[in-house]
């Protein structure tokens, strides 16, 4: 009887999985596939083809993959390539708190070519992968201007103090955050158009709004007072290193492939206003896929006319950190991070670090994201390109995920509040 083990069966997305099976027989054929459905119903998938071994075994930490969706020794790889049957779809996580998202995982004792089997599996089973810990408190923030959702760790903190920004996508995205909190951050995900009563498209971004949420956090009585942080992917890291740069109440900054100069928007700060470098639309190529690459579309900060649109780094309280795909398809992120750098060893602060990661694309999540190459971007309605190759991005979400968590507590101070 073939018998087929995942564990641990409920987990935090950004925990490994382990998979084993046994009762084949030796030197057998088998295909190993993986399903889920997200919130809307749709279905994503993988597979992989393994042969067992002597005793009739396959462990996913030791036996390597022959064929399907990824090759070789890859113990996450059903979780990494799960892919949408309708084309350009992305996993996101919105519901954070109701439900995790359960992935069927399945058998077959032979080598199935179809990505939707007829045949019932040799055994199945499931793994429950939720995006909050036990004990983590989602609270709904609309104080002054401010529009999102605070995640509080159980216990009464005081706790570091993170705010989370996505980009071009809009609305409020949640899952970091909620991640963050479940490892021990006070983590305000942020929403800065597209939801609730904010403007619905980013036409101007006025860093006041971003200083408004700082001291939001800075004044909730289990979020250490002594500085936040803060982290954001695409538009959501040109606003991180924006606020960082004017702000001093940031005091950690971690851009995830973004930009180093305003693009698009002009951004005010008080009495400052910094134009954005126009976005050069011609530039966007179509690939083969009918997504379209927007690498080249953000103008070139080197250039004279843009040189007043750069940001400002030297003027940042606390480190910064920049995590790039080198294989992001939608932002030359790697070139803007070096740019960066540059300008501020020019002016002396040195504690800007670069981590850039071989085959990422331009989606670095935390682990247990599924590579998404490309996918429909709700603001803009067509299809964009992120990149990235398998092994190489989702291993660099593990890696930068690690670096996150470990940066944020080493350069955000925990300290209590005076009692009066």
């Amino acid at each position: 009887m073939i018998s087929l083990k995942a564990s641990p069966e409920i987990s935090l997305v950004d925990e490994p999985v382990k998979i084993q099976i046994w009762g084949l027989q030796p030197q057998q054929q088998i295909t190993l596939r993986a399903w889920l459905k997200d919130e809307k119903g749709k279905i994503f998938h993988s597979r992989a083809f393994y042969v067992s071994d002597t005793e009739g075994k396959v462990d996913l930490e030791h036996s390597p993959a022959t064929g399907g969706d990824f090759h070789g020794v890859c113990p996450m790889g059903l979780f990494w390539a799960l892919k949408p049957s309708t084309l350009f779809r992305r996993l996101i996580k919105r519901d954070v708190m109701g439900s995790p998202f359960h992935v069927h995982l399945e058998v077959y004792s032979h080598l199935e070519f179809t990505p939707f089997p007829k045949k019932p599996p040799a055994a199945t089973t499931s793994v429950k992968r939720w995006y909050v810990s036990p004990g983590v408190q989602r609270l709904e923030v609309r104080q002054g201007r401010i529009r999102g959702a605070l995640f509080l760790p159980p216990g009464e903190g005081p706790f570091r103090g993170v705010i989370d920004l996505f980009g071009g996508i809009g609305g409020l995205v949640e899952f970091r955050s909620s991640l963050l909190a479940s490892r021990g951050f006070a983590s305000l995900a942020l929403a800065y158009f597209g939801y609730d009563d904010l403007p619905k498209t980013l036409d101007h971004i006025d860093l006041e709004y971003f200083e408004e949420a700082a001291n939001f956090l800075l004044n909730h009585p289990k979020v250490s007072s002594a500085g936040v942080g803060i982290v954001g992917v695409s538009k959501g890291a040109e606003i991180a290193l924006a606020t960082a740069c004017f702000v001093p109440q940031i005091v950690a900054t971690i851009c995830i492939n973004g930009t180093v100069c305003v693009t698009g928007n002009d951004l005010s700060y008080g009495d400052l206003t910094i134009r954005g470098i126009p976005y050069q639309v011609e530039k966007a190529l179509m690939t083969s896929s009918g997504a379209i690459d927007y690498r080249f579309v953000f103008g070139d900060p080197r250039l004279p006319e843009n040189q007043d649109s750069v940001l400002p780094i030297e003027k940042a309280r606390g480190p910064i950190m920049f995590l790039v795909g080198e294989d992001d398809q939608c932002n030359d992120s790697v070139l803007y991070a070096k740019l960066s750098i540059a300008r501020a060893e020019k002016f002396g602060k040195k504690d800007v670090s670069l981590r850039s990661y071989p085959g990422a694309g331009h989606l670095l999540e935390p682990p247990g994201s599924p590579l998404c190459t490309a996918s429909l971007n709700s603001a803009s309605d067509v299809s964009t390109m992120w990149g990235g190759e398998l092994v190489g991005h989702c291993k660099a979400q593990e890696m930068s995920w690690r670096e996150t968590l470990d940066f944020f507590r080493r350069y955000i101070p925990c300290s209590h509040r005076n009692k009066l």
